[in-house]
């Protein structure tokens, strides 16, 4: 049988779960459910599956978050492909198979959303043995849940005859119907969810591409056979990309071809696409609540309330989704919680910097945080990864004072190079070459005083550089 190659789709803002998900790190890299990201989480559930290194396909901006996170579970040598832009679900899963038929036309794709919830995690992997069976016939496999309500939110898959115990012919895609087709389809026990997981042969459906859709196809070779590779990250060329067609995989291939198959899968699932399907798969207390962080209710019920910086209370309230982080609160009822996107437009209308970045910015090295700014001066925290350094850089407008709060600095001041520990500083005038670099084995945490005419992010001259910005 042949080899099993997981790829991730990072695409997507989840601009529903807002103001936790946002442009500068999406839901997919967000610790929502439990202590990872739920990358990290789609990644650690198909690991009893006999597999080779995971392809990751997602947008330049993120690529070290995800680097980090994927090093963090201990996985080494993945494939990290940079998709110049978006052009949906099609494309970038060709992208993938191209770049895994290098190795092995043969091996068999695991199409996975990165930002999905599974509950039943053994029931995926059973499901994937059975779609693996259907794969190495030539099949080109979606995956179905088996939905528990007539829901109206999500598209559905008719079955047709069986092929084999849990694996039929897939008949047809259907949009999202209104509630009472909703509901037909599931008292018929013909359809299910269609979930955007997949598995095929990189050449079987690199095959049906080149046959349905010869102009992406041809976009997407040309794209990696002059792609830029960097460490573990592919660089597709811009420009062959740029001429390639936006479509999904299900309008681009999957209602075309005569191999499609459909492997029914019932394992808890949701697409946590609004704060109420986190309410709904969340840790429910005796009241319906789910809290999360510093969080003290009152007379609450069937409420989720999550705190990410300050205590957050509320008393005689029902059916509220409450989130707070450092730089936004949002309250909504929770069966109103899709119109959360109406709230991000509206943000991105009048200019708000809250639509898209958060209060805390991520960086290769790790992040920083403004905690109070004034004429002429700001108050930042940085945290430093292990093993992680800042580029060797001069301000021409700011000075930056810094002291040391937890973990030990190496430090390039001018002509000096320092160590400094916990409650130690060093002085940086304006114009002096300065590095800043974590060689121990905790994260590096300390206060920057900047002081100057100018405080811009873009007041920064690199001269060397480990992250090639």
């Amino acid at each position: 049988m042949a080899a099993i190659t997981p790829v991730l789709l990072c695409g997507g803002v989840g601009s529903r779960l807002w103001p936790v998900s946002r442009q500068g790190r999406p839901k997919q890299y967000l610790n929502l459910i439990g202590d990872t990201s739920m990358l990290q989480q789609t990644l650690t559930r198909v690991a009893g599956v006999e597999q080779t290194a995971p392809i990751i396909v997602c947008n330049e901006e993120h690529r070290f978050l995800v680097a980090e996170q994927v090093r963090q579970l201990g996985i080494s040598s993945p494939t990290i492909i940079l998709e110049p832009e978006g052009r949906n679900t099609a494309p970038a899963i060709a992208l993938a198979a191209l770049a895994a038929s290098l190795d092995d036309p043969d091996t068999n794709l695991l199409v996975l959303p990165a930002d999905h919830y599974v509950g039943k995690p053994a029931a995926l992997v059973d499901a994937i043995e059975r779609a693996t069976a259907a794969s190495e016939q030539g099949k080109l496999v979606t995956f179905g849940l088996v939905p528990s309500r007539a829901e109206t939110g999500y598209g559905y898959i008719k079955r047709g005859e069986a092929l084999a115990i849990g694996v039929n012919v897939l008949e047809q895609f259907v949009e999202k119907p209104d509630q009472t087709t909703a509901e037909h389809y599931v008292a018929s026990g013909d359809y299910v969810w269609n979930s955007g997981m997949f598995m095929f042969k990189a050449t079987c459906f690199l095959e049906s591409l080149a046959e349905f859709q010869p102009k992406m196809a041809h976009a997407c070779e040309n794209a990696m056979q002059t792609a830029e590779r960097d460490m573990y990250f592919i660089r597709p060329n811009a420009e062959a990309f740029s001429t390639c067609p936006s479509d999904s995989i299900d309008y681009a291939v999957m209602e075309h071809t005569p191999e499609g198959a459909v492997v029914s899968l019932d394992c808890d699932w949701s697409d946590i696409g609004a704060w109420s399907a986190l309410w709904e798969a969340g840790d429910q207390d005796a009241a319906g609540n789910v809290m999360q962080g510093d969080v003290v209710l009152h007379n609450t019920h069937n409420s989720y309330v999550r705190s990410q910086s300050r205590l957050v209370t509320t008393t005689g309230v029902q059916d509220l989704v409450v989130v707070e982080t450092a730089d936004a609160v949002m309250v909504a009822d929770r069966h109103s919680v899709q119109d959360v996107k109406h709230i991000v437009n509206a943000l991105k209308a009048s200019g708000r910097g809250e639509a898209d970045v958060h209060h805390r910015i991520f960086r290769p090295w790790g992040s920083y945080e403004s905690l109070i700014s004034g004429d002429g001066f700001q108050v930042k925290r940085l945290k430093v990864n292990p093993g992680q350094q800042l580029s060797l850089q001069v301000h021409r407008h700011r000075a930056e004072h810094w002291v040391v709060v937890r973990g030990t600095a190496t430090v390039v001041n001018g002509d000096r190079q320092m160590i400094l520990t916990a409650d130690q500083s060093t002085y940086i005038p304006v114009g002096v070459k300065h590095r800043l670099s974590n060689d121990g084995t905790e994260t590096l945490e300390l206060i920057e005083v900047q002081s100057g005419s100018y405080l811009g992010e873009d007041d920064i001259v690199r001269f060397d550089d480990v992250y090639g910005r």
